[in-house]
């Protein structure tokens, strides 16, 4: 593999205490040894290619799956649990300027129907993933903030819809108090555990039919003929149709194509003891809401229903035991600074994963150019709960030759290079550093 952090920042170090680890004990999927066949290959074991896997094999299709880790291993393992619309940092404005209204509008229509296809697959296979939050609130972390969040919501007013929105001085009152100024709640989404979810997801797709293989890491992928031939470290998976959903855990040739077109960022989240009833009432916090600021480089948080309080951020840019605690350290200030009621509750578990960005600012998925029988989903922008698993969904329809029945815009079809090549890692520094000046 030839990724673009060292090698620490893919092993047990950052992950190390995460807290999901204890709620859900890891399944004993088999190792792939020796030659193995299938219709579909799939690289990578989390939403993308677990709902991938999922959607194929109740088509009838003979699905295989390397996780080159264990299960929830990566970012779906460790991620902070939102269920929200995301998975592009292009504005509104933007897109429909670069790709036209109607394949922007189509793109907002995907967000939408990415949440109710979680709720969805939740349902349908009795998944019990820790369910909370009516939508997603965002605070304002400045006065600024707050009057960008007040025009939010006259404009919605304009058009005819009930804003649930509010000043600083009702923030307290509906259990947000902390260092804001005003909150604008979408009705959409909701929090999870995603390892439960993730898991109940690998469940139902063994159920219909899907081989699912841990510690079997692809090493290469080559076509022989019509057909791809994908090296393990002790086997060989052979199968017409590849899917890779490695996103923030990518390598640059698996495929060539892959090399410069993703970014992978640190975020670093931490979990508290459970709370008391007079510890929330202190500071003033006691909603259930999933929540983030409107910063930038963002932090996003929420009381679990165990009481436990999660609190995450981006931020991280170097990969190192070091540069690991340093962010650690640094999100427990933060976390101080903004719940100060809160300074002498101990952080039990912290941990650290990759999330992926694209150049174009939006996630891709679809056919690899160049590779026949080759597709992707990548670039969710740190919100792969509902993005990746509708990744997955778009294809698994892509790859059977069949028009999705989800909206499937234009937007998500192409994917730019970013410039330095493998170098690029040097744009992140100073872009974080003006992100934190706006802040």
């Amino acid at each position: 593999m030839r990724r673009i952090f060292s090698d620490y920042a893919y092993g047990p170090g950052p992950r190390s205490n995460c807290w999901w680890d204890e709620t859900i004990a890891a399944p004993d999927w088999p190792v792939l040894h020796g030659e193995a066949e299938a219709d579909v290959a799939i690289i990578g074991g989390g939403f993308t290619g677990m709902s991938a896997a999922l959607h194929l094999a109740e088509s009838g299709v003979s699905v295989a799956l390397l996780e080159a880790e264990t299960a929830g291993w990566g970012a779906s393992g460790r991620n902070g649990g939102f269920c929200c619309l995301g998975g592009s940092k292009l504005s509104a404005s933007s897109m429909r300027r670069f790709f036209g209204k109607a394949a922007a509008d189509t793109y907002g229509a995907s967000e939408e129907a990415a949440v109710h296809l979680v709720r969805d697959l939740l349902n349908t296979h009795g998944i019990d993933a820790d369910t909370h939050s009516q939508g997603e609130t965002q605070l304002a972390h400045s006065a600024k903030a707050a009057a960008r969040l007040s025009a939010e919501a006259e404009a919605m007013r304009q058009q005819g819809e009930e804003p649930d929105f509010l000043t600083r001085d009702q923030l307290k009152d509906k259990g947000l108090n902390g260092s804001f100024h005003a909150a604008l709640t979408t009705p959409l989404g909701f929090a999870l555990n995603p390892r439960k979810y993730l898991l109940g997801l690998a469940a139902a797709a063994q159920k219909a039919g899907a081989r699912l293989f841990q510690r079997s890491a692809a090493l290469a992928v080559r076509q022989v003929g019509d057909r791809h031939q994908i090296e393990t470290n002790n086997g060989v998976l052979r199968a017409s149709k590849v899917i890779i959903a490695t996103n923030g855990y990518s390598s640059e040739n698996l495929p060539d194509w892959l090399a410069g077109r993703y970014m992978p960022t640190q975020s670093t989240v931490m979990v508290t003891r459970p709370l008391s009833e007079q510890e929330l009432q202190a500071q003033g916090w006691f909603s259930h809401q999933m929540a983030y600021d409107t910063r930038n480089l963002l932090h996003y948080f929420r009381l679990m229903p165990d009481k436990r309080f999660l609190f995450g951020m981006r931020g991280g840019l170097f990969a190192s035991p070091q540069a690991e605690a340093g962010i650690r350290r640094k999100l427990r200030r933060d976390f101080d600074a903004m719940f100060p009621a809160w300074k002498s509750v101990e952080t039990t578990h912290c941990w650290s994963g990759m999330v992926c960005l694209s150049r174009n600012l939006v996630p891709f998925i679809g056919p690899v150019p160049g590779h026949t029988g080759m597709f992707a989903g990548l670039c969710y922008h740190g919100n792969g709960v509902a993005m990746g698993s509708y990744s997955g969904r778009l294809l698994s329809d892509l790859v059977q030759g069949r028009t999705p029945e989800l909206p499937y815009s234009p937007v998500v079809q192409k994917m730019a290079r970013f410039p330095f090549g493998r170098g690029r890692r040097v744009l992140m520094p100073p872009a974080y550093a003006f992100l934190g000046l706006t802040d």
